[in-house]
């Protein structure tokens, strides 16, 4: 299968904004948890990058932010950042639903 990149990529949006958010407002949290959901998504975007059949880390940590900042973009209707960090983990929850589908046909 190869790399990941997509993962990866997504992995270090997520810890960017996290990152973004604590220069530009000075919140501790936006920080801390965009690095460690961060790190998570790396380890899964590791993991499905050994093997294709190990998707549940990223799976989960996706569906967790898409829910979570779905949740923020409602109820703030600000599209950034939680607009875009719930579509685009949506977006990776599609993914990795449509992979684990190619994965079951083989």
């Amino acid at each position: 299968m190869g790399i990941d990149f997509l993962a990866y990529g997504y992995a270090a949006l997520v810890a960017t904004g996290g990152v973004v958010g604590y220069a530009k407002a000075g919140s501790t949290a936006s920080l801390g948890v965009g690095i460690l959901f961060g790190a998570v998504l790396a380890y899964g975007a590791y993991q499905s990058s050994q093997n294709p059949s190990n998707y549940l880390v990223g799976l989960g940590a996706s569906a967790l932010l898409a829910g979570v900042m779905g949740n923020r973009y409602y109820h703030s209707g600000k599209f950034m950042p939680a607009g875009m960090i719930a579509a685009v983990s949506t977006a990776m929850v599609l993914r990795y639903v449509v992979r684990s589908f190619a994965i079951k046909q083989q």
